[in-house]
C-alpha cells in the first residue's frame, strides 16, 4: 500500500501520481545463455515453469540460444520475481528487469 503525505485541500500533484505507479511497473523475465544447459533442457523448463506451448517454448529457446537472451515473460514484479526464482531453481540464468519502454 502507498501513502501520501499531501496538504489538506491541495489537488494531488504529477510527481505524487507518478510515485504511486511505480509498483505497477511492468517487469521482464529475461533468460540468458549459457554453455551448460541443452536446448532441449531448455524447451522443457519453459514448458514446465511458464506453461508454453511447444512450439513457443522452441521459439525462446532459440532465441537465447541465437542472441544470448530472450524475454520470456513481462508483467507485475511478483510474479516476475516467482518466475526467475522458480527458472533459477532449474538452473537456468534467468534475471529481472524494468522495462523502460515508456
Amino acid at each position: 500500500m502507498v501513502a501520501f503525505a499531501t496538504k489538506v485541500g491541495s489537488p494531488a500533484t504529477e510527481t505524487d501520481t507518478k510515485d504511486a505507479t511505480k509498483t505497477s511497473d511492468v517487469w521482464k523475465v529475461v533468460v540468458l545463455n549459457d554453455p551448460v544447459n541443452l536446448m532441449s533442457y531448455v524447451t522443457m523448463v519453459f514448458e514446465r515453469v511458464l506453461r508454453m506451448s511447444k512450439s513457443k517454448a522452441e521459439k525462446h529457446m532459440m532465441e537465447v540460444h541465437r542472441d544470448g537472451r530472450s524475454v520470456v515473460w513481462a508483467g507485475e514484479r511478483e510474479k516476475a520475481e516467482t518466475y526467475v526464482f522458480q527458472l533459477q531453481e532449474w538452473h537456468l540464468s534467468a534475471i529481472l528487469e524494468r522495462d523502460e519502454s515508456d
